[in-house]
Formats: structure tokens, C-alpha cells, sequence
């Protein structure tokens, strides 16, 4: 049983790179799950994915470009303000502009650099670096 499928999915991508595996499959598939993707995608640390529907929570196929060096989650997920995100960033990332958190808010899944911008606040999910 799951408990948290993005920790997962995190863990799972993190060995694959570290072992040196050009691609992984992860499951089960959620829209959070595939928002973060995206937002990987976007930010080029991996490449494309395929989200492959079986009928049992589906699978999503991750092709891994090497340029991934951590990712994982914040457990448990704070909730942050918008003065607050320098704290976080010297928590969870090994230096000022390298890497980024996720962070959940109220119009939809970013960085905290998007968040920043939009000068809003939200709930950490996961950092990448």
C-alpha cells in the first residue's frame, strides 16, 4: 500500500539517475503527479513522459536525461508564506539559485520562483535540484 505516491515517484526517479538508467515507470498516476512532471519537463531536468492508462491506477513511462541530481519530497508539507520562502530555499537547496521547491497554491502546482512573482503563498510539496 502507498502512502505517498509523489515520494515514490520521487524515490523511484532519484535510484534510476543515480543508477544510470535512461528511462523508469513509475505508478500510480495522478494529476499532481503528472503537474509535477510537467513542471520537471518544463525546467529540463528530464525528458518527455508517457502516461499509459491501464485500468489498475495506470503507469507513466519517464525517459531520464542525466540531469536530475535530488529530488524528494517535504514531509510534512508546511504551509508557506510569501516572506517565508528564503527560509525553506536554504533548507532544502544547496545554493541561491540552484534548484527549485514545488509548491502548491491556490492557482494550481509551481516553483516558488512562479510563486514568488504571483506574490502568493501555498503548501511545499517537493524540491528539485
Amino acid at each position: 500500500m502507498l502512502n505517498d505516491p509523489l515520494a515514490n515517484i520521487l524515490n523511484d526517479m532519484n535510484m534510476a539517475t543515480y543508477v544510470g538508467k535512461q528511462d523508469c515507470i513509475v505508478r500510480p498516476v495522478s494529476k499532481m503527479i503528472t503537474t509535477v512532471l510537467q513542471i520537471l519537463q518544463n525546467n529540463n531536468y528530464i525528458g518527455s513522459f508517457e502516461v499509459k492508462e491501464d485500468g489498475r491506477g495506470g503507469s507513466i513511462k519517464i525517459n531520464l536525461i542525466g540531469a536530475l541530481n535530488k529530488c524528494g519530497v517535504i514531509k510534512p508539507r508546511f504551509p508557506v508564506k510569501l516572506n517565508d520562502f528564503e527560509k525553506f530555499e536554504k533548507r532544502y537547496l544547496p545554493a541561491k539559485d540552484f534548484g527549485f521547491i514545488i509548491v502548491s497554491t491556490s492557482e494550481g502546482i509551481m516553483t516558488h520562483n512562479e510563486a514568488k512573482e504571483k506574490k502568493l503563498g501555498g503548501k511545499l510539496l517537493a524540491f528539485v535540484y
